[in-house]
């Protein structure tokens, strides 16, 4: 069995299969709880990536509320970026973004 299908089943199941690796970029041994801005920021960048472990992994950081708190701030703040960036409001930018048609 790949180490792919069984990190898949062991998530799936419950079973813990060991102890994760750590990801690239973290501190190896870090403490502490993850701050939900992390969480979201990790698991949106990881869902643009393709990467879907890395953003499952990021999604058991905190609960499923607070990543939702965090991906709608994120996703707030990079909307407003790029509104200013395009001279544009978020309105158009948000349907732009969504291909969706000019209201």
């Amino acid at each position: 069995m790949t180490d792919l299908l069984r990190r898949l089943r062991s998530r799936l199941t419950g079973n813990a299969s060991g102890p994760r690796e750590p990801r690239p970029g973290r501190e190896p041994g870090r403490k502490g709880p993850h701050n939900l801005f992390e969480a979201a920021a990790t698991h949106v960048a990881a869902c643009a990536e393709g990467d879907e472990d890395r953003g499952a992994e990021a999604a058991d950081w905190v609960s499923p509320e607070a990543l939702a708190f965090g991906i709608n701030e994120l996703a707030c703040r990079a909307l407003i970026a790029l509104a200013r960036e395009r001279r544009q409001s978020p309105h158009e930018v948000a349907r732009d973004l969504l291909s969706l048609p000019a209201a």
